[in-house]
């Protein structure tokens, strides 16, 4: 057999994309980065129809090209919150405003296998709005984030993302130098806001695109 990694992978990548179905998100699996990009520019741009967009921290989402493409479009309402030299109230702003935006585009710390995403976040505009807000929300996932259950995602991001995400960051919290959680009480600890996405409501918002390629932290 040629390719028995990805073979491997995309077997994996398509049982979760039934379980996530059947947790009434909708789905698409792709093999590369490039063609998560294609796939919403073209297929998921043209049934969602946006009129405007935003975005919460995603690294996927800027390595597959969207972040370039979608901040420069004219025929879009488009609020930047990734534009750097932005005052920090401006950038609070933006964010607020972001959560109503007709697409949303963001990540996701881990996802089990049984189909729940899991996701910390530091201020909550991205977790936001992926419970409510924007009329849909597009997850880009690597195949690296997969987890077998609730618990693995849980130890995923606290004792790997986090610290990680906390160094990429430069934040001043005790995982950037020990690279372990020390549940701190830092004024920039990064972890304060969990949830669980179950299920996705309404049928259809939420519309997930698994990748066949470790992307993201």
């Amino acid at each position: 057999m040629e390719n028995p990694k990805e073979n491997f992978w995309r077997l994996r990548l398509e049982a979760l994309k039934g379980k996530l179905e059947k947790n009434n998100f909708t789905v698409d699996v792709v093999d590369r980065l490039e063609e998560a990009r294609e796939l919403v520019l073209g297929k998921i741009l043209s049934a969602r129809n946006p009129k405007s967009v935003s975005w919460g921290g995603s690294m996927t989402f800027v390595s597959c090209g969207l972040y370039e493409v979608l901040r420069t479009r004219k025929d879009l309402e488009v609020i930047d919150t990734f534009e750097k030299g932005v005052p920090f109230e401006e950038m609070l702003e933006r964010r607020r405003r972001a959560l109503l935006v007709d697409l949303f585009f963001t990540g996701t710390n881990a996802v089990t296998e049984q189909g729940h995403l899991v996701n910390l976040d530091m201020y909550g505009n991205r977790v936001a709005a992926l419970t409510f807000g924007p009329r849909a929300v597009v997850v880009l996932i690597g195949r690296n984030k997969i987890v077998p259950d609730l618990e693995s995602a849980f130890h995923r991001v606290k004792e790997y993302a986090a610290p990680i995400n906390a160094m990429r960051l430069d934040k001043k919290t005790p995982c950037v130098k020990t690279g372990v959680c020390q549940d701190c009480s830092s004024p920039e600890r990064i972890c304060n806001h969990w949830t669980v996405t179950a299920k996705c409501f309404p049928k259809g918002r939420i519309h997930i695109v698994l990748i066949n390629q470790d992307c993201g932290i």
